[in-house]
């Protein structure tokens, strides 16, 4: 009898083991102590959750690949964190406030396989620090968005940033795509690059000096060459990559395409028929102050801020 109940209790407690959450193999089971129901009151939203299709094109907008490193802001049950780590093969992090949410979406992350790649955390999108990551996905609501948008816009040049429904406000997306009447939307995290430069090239035949305005990624300005002033033509600035055209003292339409890195510049210049010609330079004084990347009004509430 000693030895049958020893057996028993043995047995109970391997099948307790194997059907906790932290051991849980499938959705279900994950659900067993907590099942979050569509509309359910969050902090600041209500749970929806991002259809898989959807998921599967933000992903796929922002380019996502094994080398990078996703936040998902607001990760509720945690398929877009999950997603990309076994879809893309990623490293992801899932940021979710409400414990129970946290909890199950770290039983689906066990139960999906996926925990050398993915992590979920208990914490608030407005404490939290996702400054290292190389794709950010949300999806919050307008007010939300706009009230992290600063956040965005101080990290990395070319970092990408994409969200289901909602967008930035006048931050204008780099890319949309729809998918059964639900949006998705990119941008590109822009370097900051409003202000005064010079370019010149190793021999002295190329010298050009550049008066940059700066709204996000939507960039401005004049060039001078040659002693004269002229209107950039077509400029584009899509994370630190900055092209634009001019014509040059004879008249030449020439492209300009490079790379900044803070306030030093570099690329080549290019005219029809001729070879590229290389040039660098740098920011003349510092760069022109950009009130579009400052926190939005109304915003300081969230940051615990009177």
């Amino acid at each position: 009898m000693q030895v049958a109940h020893a057996l028993a209790v043995v047995a109970a407690a391997s099948f307790l083991a194997l059907s906790s959450p932290a051991e849980a193999r499938t959705r279900a089971e994950c659900e067993r102590d907590y099942k979050p129901q569509v509309g359910q009151a969050g902090k600041d939203v209500i749970w929806v959750p991002t259809p898989d299709n959807l998921v599967t094109r933000m992903l796929t907008m922002a380019k996502v690949t094994a080398k990078d490193y996703v936040v998902d802001l607001g990760a509720g049950d945690g398929k877009i964190a999950i997603a990309a780590g076994k879809q893309f093969g990623a490293t992801a992090l899932g940021i979710e406030y409400n414990p129970d949410m946290a909890k199950l979406a770290q039983c689906l992350v066990q139960a999906e396989g996926a925990s050398a790649r993915v992590k979920i955390v208990q914490g608030d999108i407005f404490k939290e620090d996702f400054s290292k990551a190389t794709v950010v996905t949300m999806y919050l609501l307008p007010e939300l968005n706009l009230c992290v948008r600063h956040r965005l816009l101080a990290m990395k040049p070319g970092t990408r940033v994409t969200s289901h429904a909602f967008t930035m406000g006048d931050w204008d997306s780099d890319e949309r795509a729809e998918i059964e009447y639900r949006s998705a939307y990119l941008w590109i995290v822009p370097a900051r690059v409003g202000g005064n430069w010079t370019l010149r090239d190793a021999a002295g035949t190329t010298d050009l000096t550049l008066a940059l305005t700066q709204s996000y990624q939507k960039v401005g300005g004049e060039v001078t060459v040659g002693g004269r002033k002229q209107p950039l033509m077509a400029p584009s600035l899509q994370g630190d990559s900055l092209r634009f055209s001019f014509a040059d003292a004879k008249g030449v339409t020439r492209n300009f395409t490079g790379t900044v890195r803070g306030t030093a510049i570099s690329g080549t210049v290019r005219a029809p028929g001729s070879v590229d010609v290389e040039v660098s330079g740098n920011a003349q004084g510092p760069l022109a102050p950009a009130p579009w990347a400052e926190m939005a009004s109304g915003c300081d509430r969230f940051y615990g801020k009177q």
